[in-house]
């Protein structure tokens, strides 16, 4: 996937370094205004940028305000299944917005990396994806094997009453980023994956079990029922931390207003 982040701004510039660090083939293309580090292409004015190279991309990532980048693309919308997916992420990586091509153009998935990448809120508003609900939470050892994940990923949705398609995300927390197994069972499950950060597990005031056990080996009070709580808002756990072959998993769902 050719990526490319456009910012305006000098922190905006800082959250694009960040994510290039993560994707070494993004191009940043950064406002001729800002002092630049090397390696980026300026740029003098976002419209004119966007009409250059909108199609030379696959996703295009804003550090800017949403307004910016929503006149910037507006022009050259053309087709859902062909155009770039567009995300936008605010200076202070708070959010990661889907704006446009979310299934067919791939910025769901963009906006999902990039929150993963940056600790931020991904924000998903396509309706097959804004129905479902439930946020099963996967802590495991280290390589521990896709199958041993999806065998316990099950295994508890069963015991919550619950089926796979309403399934929203797989959430762990950052440390397990590279873990094979998870991110290999994910994909067959079909499921997103979310990381949530290390320091807001430590920090949250949400109810939840935690393990001695795991303290000792992660640093963190628990995995499985934190991640599940915090990748969703007004979440509730369905089914505590359950261990299963190694695999520790809960359910958790949230609910509307």
């Amino acid at each position: 996937m050719k990526l490319a982040a456009i910012t305006l701004s000098a922190q905006g510039l800082k959250i694009a370094g960040i994510l290039k660090k993560h994707i070494p083939a993004m191009d940043i293309y950064v406002h001729k205004d800002v002092r630049i580090i090397r390696g980026c292409l300026r740029f003098a004015a976002v419209m004119d940028l966007v009409a250059e190279i909108f199609e030379r991309y696959d996703g295009l990532i804003f550090v800017a305000p949403c307004g910016v980048a929503v006149r910037a693309i507006a022009p050259h919308l053309r087709n859902k299944k062909k155009d770039p997916g567009v995300v936008v992420v605010d200076v202070l990586a708070r959010y990661a917005v889907s704006v446009a091509g979310g299934h067919e153009g791939g910025a769901n998935d963009l906006a999902l990396r990039v929150s993963n990448i940056l600790g931020a809120e991904p924000v998903i508003s396509t309706t097959t994806e804004a129905v479902k609900t439930i946020i099963v939470g996967v802590g495991c050892r280290r390589n521990a094997k896709a199958r041993s994940i999806i065998k316990a990923v099950n295994a508890a949705l069963g015991m919550a009453g619950q089926k796979a398609g309403n399934v929203r995300y797989l959430a762990s927390a950052d440390i397990k980023r590279n873990e094979k197994g998870l991110i290999k069972a994910a994909g067959i499950l079909r499921m997103p994956l979310r990381f949530i950060a290390s320091a807001e597990i430590r920090n949250t005031r949400l109810d939840f079990k935690s393990s001695e056990f795991v303290r000792e080996k992660t640093g963190l009070p628990a995995v499985a029922e934190p991640a599940a709580l915090l990748a969703g808002r007004r979440t509730k756990l369905l089914l505590p931390r359950q261990v299963i072959e190694s695999v520790t998993v809960a359910v958790a769902q949230e609910s509307s207003l």
